[in-house]
């Protein structure tokens, strides 16, 4: 699919132009409204393909656990008849909510042998709706400092579990990866942060940085991407424990196996490994 195209959505997906804009535009690049109508589908997402984990894999339960004004929701698993101690790891949805996708991103991390929780952040806004433009709304209206401060509840909650062994993780998708990087400077008990595609931190807040990064990004992923230097040299400078992959020719969201025009199947393979490679070297 033309790049431009590609590039379209993702300002789209990010609330830099109205779905009526990104229409008119669309038209445009394809030539003509039906054959825009016929590429929309291969641009958004398809939840119907969401579920690679089931549950004779994994045990999952619905949670709740004290947020700052109220109960936050979120997927709580692990892996199915674990009585053992496991590292804990939060895992962060992108610009939509608790999608299936990143529902079956959070069985995925149990199936490697953790305990998850796929965190529902738009639980104070009655929790994640089924249109995802609905969710992408509902994002922009949350209050910055107070969601920032329910994911650093969520990793109270899971170090406070019984089976959990004190350790914890945070793996972040897009608006989620961004988010990794900010726990990744507010709570000095991380052990690791694993941000694909995420906007970065401060580089002036680089110093707090405790945890071990992993930092994913798509080389065509322009818009992310311009943030990356500047993070980097503030890494360096701090001596700050990261990793750094920039994987080539793919887009942002690659990882997403519900987006058939922007998921690589080759690198969303290889990230996912050296994710799992992190947190078994520094949650176990």
């Amino acid at each position: 699919m033309d790049q431009k195209i590609i590039n379209l959505y993702d300002s789209y997906t990010h609330s830099q132009i109205s779905r009526k804009e990104f229409m008119k535009k669309l038209v445009v690049l394809t030539g003509s409204t039906a054959l825009a109508l016929t590429i929309l589908p291969s641009l958004e997402s398809n939840y119907a393909v969401a579920a690679t984990v089931s549950s004779e894999e994994v045990f999952t339960e619905d949670v709740t656990f004290p947020g700052v004004e109220g109960n936050m929701k979120g997927l709580f698993a692990m892996p199915k008849g674990n009585k053992e101690k496991l590292g804990t790891v939060v895992v962060i949805h992108e610009n939509r909510g608790l999608t299936p996708h990143i529902k079956d991103v959070t069985k995925r991390v149990a199936l490697a042998g953790f305990i998850a929780l796929g965190v529902d952040a738009l639980s104070p806004v009655g929790g994640t709706p089924e249109d995802e433009n609905k969710g992408r709304e509902l994002i922009g209206k949350l209050d910055v400092e107070k969601n920032l401060q329910n994911y650093l509840k969520a990793l109270d909650f899971l170090r406070a579990h019984p089976l959990g062994n004190g350790k914890t993780g945070v793996v972040g998708f897009c608006w989620g990866g961004a988010m990794a990087n900010k726990l990744a400077v507010a709570d000095p008990l991380l052990n690791a942060a694993v941000a694909y595609y995420g906007s970065q931190a401060k580089a002036a807040d680089v110093p707090k940085i405790k945890a071990s990064l992993l930092l994913h990004y798509g080389s065509l992923d322009e818009r992310i991407n311009a943030g990356i230097s500047i993070y980097e040299e503030a890494l360096k400078a701090a001596k700050t424990d990261y990793q750094l992959y920039i994987y080539e020719g793919v887009n942002h969201a690659f990882n997403n196996d519900t987006s058939p025009t922007r998921y690589n199947e080759a690198a969303a393979k290889l990230a996912w490994q050296r994710t799992i490679g992190l947190l078994k070297k520094k949650l176990v």
